[in-house]
């Protein structure tokens, strides 16, 4: 009777946790798939981010990449603006050293030609006096002396003895620099001129001689435009004449002495290559 009673209310009581469990797992599922729903939005926005993280890196090395290119672009054309600059400064220092060459043979010219008619002038001055007027001038002279002749002047004879040496006209050439010594010995030619014969001496092949005047432009002459080319001669000379040692003291004289002049470039490049 008792068992009877007891019976459905175990049913009752199975029943119920059977439910309770149910109900449980159907909570738990819930929750499973709003987890996997949140977790979906959390990866769907973080790949959002991740996109416009790589949008924007892109950007940005699409930006650097265009900076880049235009550096590379403005440093290329400012190199060939440079040397087109550079190129343009050495064509006007070229231009300006063959004015400058110009000029000073113009100068020289012109020296020579005002000289050549002042010994004209004079000369046909001298023409023109009536002869007794002349006797009596050459008889107030000491001794009854002679008037002295009247010769070219300084720039003419050197101008002459320039062009004979462009002739390869040595003797001529020494010829009118001795006359330019003797009838101008003040001038300011002399030192060139000494130069001159000396390159004259040194064309012909007479290298003993050439040496010996260069010798003399330098020893007078110390501070003239010409003395370190007259140096920088006689130590190629000596080089020709294998006398090595000797050459090599001049062109160090070169440097040391004269060490802006173009001469002393030229005999460091050449004691670079002739080392000792």
């Amino acid at each position: 009777m008792t068992l009877r009673l007891l019976a459905p209310a175990a049913l009752l009581l199975a029943s119920t946790a059977c439910f309770a469990t149910r109900n449980d797992v159907r909570i738990l599922q819930g929750d499973i798939f709003a987890l996997r729903a949140q977790e979906a939005r959390a990866d769907s926005a973080r790949a959002r981010q991740i996109a416009d993280l790589a949008a924007a890196l892109s950007a940005s090395v699409g930006t650097v990449r265009d900076s880049v290119r235009a550096v590379g672009d403005r440093l290329t054309s400012f190199q060939g603006t440079t040397r087109q600059e550079l190129y343009s400064i050495g064509q006007q220092l070229l231009q300006l050293g063959e004015l400058m060459g110009q000029s000073q043979t113009a100068m020289r010219n012109f020296r020579a030609d005002l000289e050549e008619r002042n010994r004209q002038i004079m000369e046909q001055a001298r023409s023109t006096v009536p002869p007794a007027a002349v006797a009596s001038v050459d008889s107030s002279r000491p001794g009854g002396a002679a008037a002295v002749p009247l010769t070219e002047g300084p720039n003419v004879l050197f101008q002459l003895g320039l062009d004979q040496l462009r002739q390869n006209s040595w003797s001529a050439a020494r010829d009118a620099f001795t006359q330019l010594l003797t009838a101008h010995p003040n001038s300011d030619r002399v030192p060139q001129a000494l130069k001159g014969i000396a390159d004259a001496y040194d064309g012909e092949g007479n290298r003993q001689q050439g040496d010996s005047v260069y010798r003399v432009v330098v020893s007078r002459y110390p501070t003239s435009e010409v003395a370190p080319t007259a140096l920088y001669k006689l130590a190629l000379s000596l080089n020709r004449q294998g006398r090595r040692p000797e050459a090599r003291t001049t062109m160090q004289q070169i440097v040391r002495q004269y060490p802006r002049s173009d001469e002393a470039a030229l005999a460091a490049d050449w004691l670079t290559r002739n080392p000792g």
